[in-house]
């Protein structure tokens, strides 16, 4: 994999093996990061979350694009390492939480944009939403998947398709 854009751009990343993770395609993550400017405008600043790391390609996108503070949730060991390895050769402090994001999550949501990616058929879809709803996070949430998701609680901001992949970006209905 390489990083598509920014001060990294280029720079090839070590992806896990496939039967652990699905590394986001990078045609996904150039659309993902291009929409999200069209929504918040400049990243510098700016703090993300990969709440399913794997592989970490997420967060050092948006490190490249200028976030100003990236940090990765992650629970399978097997993974960590590979995340640790590609944050190191880009010369990267990782900020790196080990555990099950969904507990996660409740102590560490002060983000400016979440990026959720957990395994597909994984079915965690509505907890993670429901999860975020309670703890009243205001900032935009990005998912990727392949099917619908309900997303009550949330207003759809914005929808795109790539090939069999669905992303939404949300925002809690508070927020108008």
């Amino acid at each position: 994999m390489i990083i598509t854009a920014g001060k990294f751009k280029g720079r090839k990343i070590i992806a896990p093996d496939e039967s652990i993770t699905r590394p986001t395609l990078s045609k996904v993550r150039q659309g993902v990061f291009n929409s999200l400017f069209s929504l918040i405008g400049d990243f510098e600043g700016k703090t993300f979350l990969d709440m399913f790391a794997g592989s970490g390609i997420m967060g050092l996108e948006a490190l490249s694009r200028s976030f100003s503070y990236v940090v990765a949730f992650e629970k399978n060991a097997k993974v960590i390492n590979v995340l640790k390895s590609n944050y190191k050769n880009l010369g990267q402090k990782l900020n790196l939480k080990i555990g099950d994001s969904l507990k996660l999550i409740i102590s560490e949501n002060n983000f400016d944009v979440i990026y959720v990616d957990p395994p597909y058929h994984s079915g965690i879809y509505d907890e993670i939403l429901s999860v975020l709803y309670d703890v009243k996070y205001q900032g935009i949430i990005i998912v990727e998947c392949t099917e619908r998701i309900n997303i009550k609680h949330f207003r759809l901001i914005k929808e795109k398709r790539y090939g069999d992949k669905l992303i939404f970006f949300l925002q809690s209905e508070s927020i108008a």
